[in-house]
Protein backbone atom coordinates (compact mmCIF):
# COMPACT_ATOMS: atom_id res chain seq x y z
CA UNK A 1 0.00 0.00 0.00
CA UNK A 2 1.12 3.44 -0.85
CA UNK A 3 1.17 6.20 1.79
CA UNK A 4 2.31 9.94 2.16
CA UNK A 5 2.68 12.35 4.47
CA UNK A 6 3.28 15.97 3.69
CA UNK A 7 4.49 18.84 5.62
CA UNK A 8 4.60 22.44 4.83
CA UNK A 9 4.74 26.05 7.06
CA UNK A 10 1.94 27.43 5.11
CA UNK A 11 2.82 31.02 6.80
CA UNK A 12 -1.54 31.62 7.32
CA UNK A 13 -3.76 28.85 5.90
CA UNK A 14 -6.21 31.07 4.87
CA UNK A 15 -4.58 33.70 2.95
CA UNK A 16 -3.40 30.35 1.14
CA UNK A 17 -5.90 28.21 0.88
CA UNK A 18 -5.78 28.33 -3.04
CA UNK A 19 -2.34 27.32 -2.78
CA UNK A 20 -3.40 24.32 -0.52
CA UNK A 21 -6.15 23.38 -2.54
CA UNK A 22 -3.69 22.80 -5.52
CA UNK A 23 -1.14 20.83 -3.31
CA UNK A 24 -3.73 18.51 -2.00
CA UNK A 25 -5.19 18.25 -5.95
CA UNK A 26 -2.15 17.35 -8.00
CA UNK A 27 0.02 15.30 -5.25
CA UNK A 28 -3.00 14.22 -3.05
CA UNK A 29 -1.24 13.15 0.25
CA UNK A 30 -2.97 10.93 2.50
CA UNK A 31 -1.84 13.51 5.17
CA UNK A 32 -0.85 16.85 5.62
CA UNK A 33 0.36 18.57 8.44
CA UNK A 34 0.76 22.25 8.39
CA UNK A 35 2.85 24.57 10.41
CA UNK A 36 2.16 28.58 10.79
CA UNK A 37 -1.72 28.33 10.22
CA UNK A 38 -2.06 31.99 11.90
CA UNK A 39 -5.85 31.26 12.98
CA UNK A 40 -7.89 30.60 15.82
CA UNK A 41 -9.48 26.73 15.71
CA UNK A 42 -12.85 28.16 15.38
CA UNK A 43 -11.70 30.28 12.02
CA UNK A 44 -10.28 27.53 10.71
CA UNK A 45 -11.16 26.72 6.84
CA UNK A 46 -12.35 22.88 7.66
CA UNK A 47 -15.03 23.05 4.70
CA UNK A 48 -12.60 23.89 2.34
CA UNK A 49 -10.45 20.66 3.15
CA UNK A 50 -13.53 18.25 3.56
CA UNK A 51 -14.84 19.84 -0.02
CA UNK A 52 -11.66 18.03 -1.72
CA UNK A 53 -12.03 15.19 0.37
CA UNK A 54 -9.93 15.56 3.45
CA UNK A 55 -12.97 14.95 5.90
CA UNK A 56 -10.32 13.90 9.22
CA UNK A 57 -8.92 17.60 10.50
CA UNK A 58 -7.37 18.25 14.14
CA UNK A 59 -5.84 21.63 14.80
CA UNK A 60 -3.89 23.27 17.46
CA UNK A 61 -4.33 27.63 16.44
CA UNK A 62 -4.41 30.78 18.08
CA UNK A 63 -5.40 33.91 16.95
CA UNK A 64 -2.26 35.68 14.61
CA UNK A 65 0.42 33.78 15.31
CA UNK A 66 1.62 30.10 15.35
CA UNK A 67 -0.60 26.95 15.04
CA UNK A 68 -0.38 23.47 13.16
CA UNK A 69 -2.88 21.67 11.68
CA UNK A 70 -3.23 18.06 10.30
CA UNK A 71 -5.49 16.68 8.35
CA UNK A 72 -6.48 13.51 6.29
CA UNK A 73 -8.38 11.56 4.16
CA UNK A 74 -8.37 8.92 6.89
CA UNK A 75 -9.74 8.97 10.75
CA UNK A 76 -7.37 10.57 12.60
CA UNK A 77 -7.40 10.29 16.70
CA UNK A 78 -6.19 13.38 18.40
CA UNK A 79 -2.65 12.03 21.27
CA UNK A 80 -1.50 15.40 22.56
CA UNK A 81 -1.48 19.61 21.96
CA UNK A 82 1.82 19.81 24.41
CA UNK A 83 2.94 23.01 25.83
CA UNK A 84 6.76 23.47 25.89
CA UNK A 85 8.43 25.78 27.75
CA UNK A 86 5.77 26.73 30.16
CA UNK A 87 4.32 28.86 27.16
CA UNK A 88 1.31 28.87 25.72
CA UNK A 89 2.07 28.77 21.76
CA UNK A 90 0.37 26.56 19.80
CA UNK A 91 3.55 24.72 18.31
CA UNK A 92 2.60 20.70 18.85
CA UNK A 93 -0.14 18.51 17.69
CA UNK A 94 0.31 14.85 17.29
CA UNK A 95 -2.44 12.13 16.23
CA UNK A 96 -3.01 8.84 15.47
CA UNK A 97 -3.89 6.95 12.56
CA UNK A 98 -4.05 3.48 11.02
CA UNK A 99 -1.85 2.78 8.09
CA UNK A 100 -0.37 -0.86 6.85
CA UNK A 101 -1.52 -2.49 10.02
CA UNK A 102 0.56 -0.63 12.21
CA UNK A 103 -0.55 2.47 14.62
CA UNK A 104 1.19 5.39 13.56
CA UNK A 105 1.42 8.40 15.91
CA UNK A 106 2.91 11.77 14.24
CA UNK A 107 3.62 14.46 15.21
CA UNK A 108 3.28 17.93 14.01
CA UNK A 109 5.79 20.80 15.09
CA UNK A 110 6.69 24.40 14.44
CA UNK A 111 9.46 25.46 16.43
CA UNK A 112 10.52 28.66 17.41
CA UNK A 113 12.54 30.91 15.32
CA UNK A 114 15.03 32.61 17.17
CA UNK A 115 14.89 36.00 16.90
CA UNK A 116 17.90 37.45 14.90
CA UNK A 117 20.64 37.63 17.58
CA UNK A 118 22.05 34.08 18.24
CA UNK A 119 22.61 35.15 22.13
CA UNK A 120 20.55 33.40 24.87
CA UNK A 121 21.96 36.77 27.35
CA UNK A 122 20.20 39.32 24.82
CA UNK A 123 17.65 37.32 22.89
CA UNK A 124 15.31 36.17 24.82
CA UNK A 125 13.55 34.31 21.91
CA UNK A 126 17.12 32.49 21.22
CA UNK A 127 16.68 31.12 24.57
CA UNK A 128 13.26 29.97 24.33
CA UNK A 129 14.22 28.46 20.67
CA UNK A 130 16.61 26.46 22.86
CA UNK A 131 15.21 25.73 25.53
CA UNK A 132 11.74 24.17 23.08
CA UNK A 133 14.37 21.74 21.39
CA UNK A 134 15.82 20.69 24.78
CA UNK A 135 11.93 19.44 25.97
CA UNK A 136 12.06 17.66 22.78
CA UNK A 137 14.04 15.35 23.74
CA UNK A 138 10.93 14.16 25.58
CA UNK A 139 9.21 13.13 22.15
CA UNK A 140 10.49 9.47 21.34
CA UNK A 141 10.63 7.25 18.00
CA UNK A 142 8.03 4.70 19.71
CA UNK A 143 7.43 1.78 17.90
CA UNK A 144 6.90 -1.81 17.98
CA UNK A 145 6.05 -4.82 15.52
CA UNK A 146 2.33 -2.93 15.58
CA UNK A 147 3.11 0.43 15.85
CA UNK A 148 5.22 3.30 14.49
CA UNK A 149 5.57 7.22 14.80
CA UNK A 150 6.94 10.15 12.84
CA UNK A 151 7.62 13.26 13.47
CA UNK A 152 7.44 16.05 10.69
CA UNK A 153 7.16 19.95 10.71
CA UNK A 154 8.98 23.48 10.42
CA UNK A 155 11.80 22.89 13.13
CA UNK A 156 13.62 25.74 12.36
CA UNK A 157 16.93 24.33 12.43
CA UNK A 158 19.03 23.47 9.24
CA UNK A 159 21.37 21.15 10.93
CA UNK A 160 23.87 19.57 8.69
CA UNK A 161 26.49 21.68 6.43
CA UNK A 162 24.85 21.23 3.03
CA UNK A 163 21.32 22.03 4.46
CA UNK A 164 22.41 25.92 3.93
CA UNK A 165 23.75 27.61 0.82
CA UNK A 166 26.98 28.85 3.10
CA UNK A 167 27.92 26.77 5.50
CA UNK A 168 30.68 29.59 6.82
CA UNK A 169 28.62 32.51 5.92
CA UNK A 170 25.91 31.31 8.44
CA UNK A 171 27.83 29.86 11.17
CA UNK A 172 26.94 32.78 13.11
CA UNK A 173 23.25 32.76 11.56
CA UNK A 174 19.94 32.23 13.95
CA UNK A 175 19.08 28.72 12.35
CA UNK A 176 22.49 27.17 11.46
CA UNK A 177 24.28 28.25 14.72
CA UNK A 178 26.60 25.46 16.21
CA UNK A 179 24.48 25.40 19.57
CA UNK A 180 21.38 24.45 17.74
CA UNK A 181 22.95 22.26 15.35
CA UNK A 182 24.64 20.24 17.74
CA UNK A 183 21.75 20.32 20.49
CA UNK A 184 19.35 19.38 17.24
CA UNK A 185 21.16 16.41 15.97
CA UNK A 186 21.59 15.19 19.92
CA UNK A 187 18.04 14.96 20.42
CA UNK A 188 17.20 13.19 17.13
CA UNK A 189 19.21 10.87 17.77
CA UNK A 190 19.06 10.24 21.41
CA UNK A 191 15.22 9.88 20.63
CA UNK A 192 16.44 7.45 17.83
CA UNK A 193 14.73 9.38 15.61
CA UNK A 194 16.08 8.78 11.63
CA UNK A 195 16.20 11.34 9.29
CA UNK A 196 13.75 10.41 6.26
CA UNK A 197 15.12 13.29 4.12
CA UNK A 198 18.95 12.40 4.12
CA UNK A 199 18.49 8.77 4.14
CA UNK A 200 18.93 8.33 0.41
CA UNK A 201 20.89 11.55 0.28
CA UNK A 202 24.62 12.27 0.46
CA UNK A 203 25.67 14.53 3.36
CA UNK A 204 27.65 16.65 1.08
CA UNK A 205 24.39 16.97 -1.35
CA UNK A 206 22.37 20.43 -0.87
CA UNK A 207 18.81 20.27 0.15
CA UNK A 208 16.67 23.46 0.94
CA UNK A 209 13.00 23.47 1.90
CA UNK A 210 12.91 27.09 2.65
CA UNK A 211 14.29 30.98 0.33
CA UNK A 212 13.31 34.24 2.03
CA UNK A 213 11.09 36.38 0.79
CA UNK A 214 14.27 39.09 0.59
CA UNK A 215 15.44 37.32 -2.05
CA UNK A 216 13.49 38.47 -5.07
CA UNK A 217 15.65 36.20 -7.35
CA UNK A 218 15.52 33.28 -5.01
CA UNK A 219 15.64 30.53 -7.55
CA UNK A 220 18.46 32.02 -9.26
CA UNK A 221 20.64 33.17 -5.98
CA UNK A 222 19.46 29.52 -4.60
CA UNK A 223 20.57 31.13 -1.13
CA UNK A 224 18.28 28.30 0.87
CA UNK A 225 18.32 26.10 3.85
CA UNK A 226 16.91 23.14 5.22
CA UNK A 227 14.09 24.35 8.04
CA UNK A 228 11.51 21.55 7.79
CA UNK A 229 12.40 17.80 8.50
CA UNK A 230 10.54 14.53 7.74
CA UNK A 231 11.22 11.82 10.84
CA UNK A 232 10.59 8.38 11.34
CA UNK A 233 10.89 5.35 13.68
CA UNK A 234 13.49 3.11 12.61
CA UNK A 235 10.36 0.36 11.36
CA UNK A 236 9.09 2.86 9.10
CA UNK A 237 13.17 3.98 7.18
CA UNK A 238 13.30 0.92 5.29
CA UNK A 239 9.91 1.54 3.78
CA UNK A 240 10.18 5.22 2.46
CA UNK A 241 10.01 5.14 -1.10
CA UNK A 242 10.96 8.46 -1.59
CA UNK A 243 10.68 12.38 -0.54
CA UNK A 244 9.83 15.11 -2.72
CA UNK A 245 10.58 18.68 -2.18
CA UNK A 246 8.31 20.49 -4.36
CA UNK A 247 10.75 22.87 -4.67
CA UNK A 248 8.73 24.67 -7.53
CA UNK A 249 5.92 25.62 -5.04
CA UNK A 250 8.13 28.51 -3.83
CA UNK A 251 7.45 30.56 -7.36
CA UNK A 252 3.58 29.93 -7.07
CA UNK A 253 1.46 33.09 -6.63
CA UNK A 254 1.64 34.99 -3.44
CA UNK A 255 3.58 32.21 -1.93
CA UNK A 256 4.77 30.74 1.45
CA UNK A 257 8.83 31.32 1.64
CA UNK A 258 8.94 27.31 2.94
CA UNK A 259 8.38 25.23 0.30
CA UNK A 260 6.19 21.56 0.59
CA UNK A 261 7.69 17.75 1.76
CA UNK A 262 6.15 15.03 0.61
CA UNK A 263 7.39 11.41 2.26
CA UNK A 264 5.88 8.44 0.22
CA UNK A 265 6.09 4.99 1.79
CA UNK A 266 5.42 1.31 1.01
CA UNK A 267 2.95 -0.27 3.77
CA UNK A 268 1.93 -4.04 3.59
Amino acid sequence: MSFSIATWNINSVRLRMPLVERLLTEYAPDVLCLQETKCPDDQFPSAAFRKIGYEHIAIHGQKGYHGVATVARRPLEIVEKRRFCEIDDSRHLSVRFDAGGKKVVLHNFYVPAGGDEPDVEINPKFRHKLGFVSEMNAIRADHDENSASVLVGDLNIAPLEHDVWSHKQLLNVVSHTPVETENFEAMRKAGEWVDLMRLNVPDDQKIYTWWSYRAKDWEISNRGRRLDHVWSSANLAPRLTGIDILSAARGWERPSDHVPVIARFDLD
